[in-house]
């Protein structure tokens, strides 16, 4: 599979992904530092699949929330689906188990365009 060059770009060194907990911590540090919601992440493979992770508020009966919405991106950046998780449900989504596996990587952030 292609990725486009402007979601992951070839020459650059991706960063591993650690720990689970560590993609909550990844997300917020990118969010704050570029100011644009979520961050990218590529499961290493053949198919070098890329998604986009966003850390917002789900409401639920009795007014609890947090939780991520997980978009899986195409060829160029267009979203092929999206998933809002419950932070209970997380810990079973691909990412995580790629985590696990030592397969997920994310880019640097870049604050300049």
């Amino acid at each position: 599979m292609h990725t486009d060059a402007r979601l992951v770009p070839g020459r650059v060194r991706l960063l591993s992904v650690q720990a689970p907990e560590e993609i909550e911590y990844l997300v917020k540090e990118s969010e704050v530092l570029t100011g644009r919601s979520g961050r990218t992440f590529v499961i290493a493979g053949a198919d070098r699949l890329v998604y986009r992770v966003h850390w917002q508020p789900l409401t639920e009966p009795g007014g609890h929330a947090a939780g991520p919405v997980v978009e899986r991106l195409g060829h160029h950046g267009e979203v092929l689906s999206r998933q809002h998780l419950q932070l209970w449900e997380f810990p079973e989504h691909s990412l995580v188990e790629a985590q696990a596996a030592g397969q997920l990587f994310t880019p640097p952030v870049r604050t300049t365009p």
